[in-house]
């Protein structure tokens, strides 16, 4: 991996960070908002939100990627998103070697070891004088790093907790459920998401379910980098990561990231990005969405996407909510649009149930894009208790395909939030 030479974190860092400037080109970040891209930002299904686009991965110099973290949010800004999170890997530092022989070690190290202390409140620097309510939101995290278990990002922490034990995920959810103000600070503050899933041979213990930070583990990676991962680990014998970790009993939205590594964040399309239904453009407004799994995933710029679905009671709930039911017809609402290329655009809705190995397709929709996309379809609670919608292109493969055959072998053009039945008595 190329890397650029690393140069001190000191007060010009600082100073750059603070006033917007970008790492090569000098220029002052504008203050107005992100510039707009795409569709519109108001659902025709909803009222009372505005849609943002959001990539809450991304890695510098602070760690293994080979950006200098003080450019990293005016980039992120100028190439029109409107939430940005910087999340350098959590792994080995402040436990090995203590924050003083950390701090003084070479960059190869940090590529392995992560962020000390002193880089969380470098994070945090550059993140506050980045942050603008209202038409930039800026967000510090950390990437919890175990190699073999897998990563997993956490956001709106006050602090952060290296790897404490080897191939063990038990100290890292002890610790967000932990309260606040305890010897080893917690992240009950803080959200978290799974990320790459299946990229890591652990997968998370299999995603192994803690009752306490249920509504705190709050996302799944579909769209990372390029890659679709619904059916990531299927030509080794595993399980569709999503059915792993929603059958085990999480609720986690689904999210796209770039996971970026390099000096142009914010730019390459193709990329995973998030788009999050905000009541209010800020970091509680940000914060608030994701808890309340109000996002989808998607790998195109600018695309909107909202969906609604309705039980057999007339009771409307949006993507991320529970539908109080046990069985009978749901009718879906589906709006997605980006701009006037896509008008006309043939497409499929095809509506994932929760299957053992991969996802069974309990509908598939076809439309071109354009009106609000309706359909009914039948659910049974008896059938698993979860069901979101996946669009995609029928003219593409899926590069990372499962069974012969699955209507989701086809490219993935987005995913919505899921919804989970839950019967009246429950």
């Amino acid at each position: 991996m190329s890397r650029r030479t690393v140069t001190a974190a000191g007060a010009g860092l600082l100073l750059a960070g603070a006033t917007g400037l970008g790492p090569t080109t000098g220029t002052a970040l504008a203050a107005d908002a992100a510039p707009s891209r795409g569709a519109s930002r108001a659902s025709r299904i909803s009222r009372g939100t505005q849609l943002l686009h959001a990539d809450l991965h991304n890695h510098t110099l602070l760690s293994d990627g080979d950006g200098d973290a003080a450019g990293a949010f005016s980039s992120m800004r100028r190439a029109g998103l409107d939430v940005a999170a910087l999340t350098d890997h959590a792994s080995l530092s402040d436990n090995v070697l203590g924050e003083v022989l950390a701090g003084i070690l070479p960059q190869e190290y940090k590529a392995v070891a992560g962020i000390t202390q002193a880089d969380w409140q470098t994070t945090r620097a550059y993140a506050d004088a980045a942050d603008r309510p209202g038409a930039f939101t800026a967000i510090r995290g950390f990437e919890w790093s175990e190699p073999l278990l897998g990563h997993v990002n956490v956001w709106f922490t006050e602090n952060y907790i290296d790897v404490l034990q080897a191939g063990v995920m038990q100290p890292l959810l002890d610790w967000l459920a932990r309260e606040p103000g305890l010897v080893l600070d917690g992240g009950a503050d803080g959200l978290a998401g799974f990320n790459h899933p299946g990229r890591e041979p652990g997968r998370f213990q299999e995603f192994v379910y803690d009752e306490r930070v249920r509504d705190r583990v709050v996302s799944l990676e579909m769209f990372n980098r390029t890659d679709d991962y619904l059916f990531s680990g299927y030509a080794d014998g595993k399980s569709s990561p999503l059915c792993a970790c929603l059958n085990a009993g999480w609720r986690t939205g689904i999210s796209g990231v770039t996971d970026e590594h390099g000096t142009d964040w914010g730019f390459p399309e193709g990329k995973g990005r998030t788009g999050l239904w905000v009541r209010q453009h800020d970091r509680d407004g940000v914060r608030r969405a994701m808890s309340a799994r109000r996002f989808f995933a998607t790998r195109t710029s600018g695309l909107r996407v909202d969906a609604v679905a309705a039980t057999p009671r007339g009771v409307r709930r949006r993507m991320g909510s529970t539908l109080p039911m046990t069985s009978g017809v749901v009718r879906f609402r589906l709006d997605l649009a980006r701009d006037a290329s896509w008008r006309g655009r043939p497409l499929h809705v095809q509506v994932l149930r929760p299957g053992t190995e991969v996802p069974e397709v309990a509908h598939v929709e076809e439309f071109r894009v354009g009106p609000v996309v309706e359909f009914p379809v039948r659910l049974d609670v008896a059938d698993g208790d979860w069901v979101l919608l996946r669009v995609s292109d029928p003219s593409q493969p899926n590069a990372t395909p499962g069974p012969e055959g699955h209507p989701c072998n086809d490219l993935a053009i987005a995913y919505t939030s899921p919804w989970w039945l839950e019967p009246a008595s429950a």
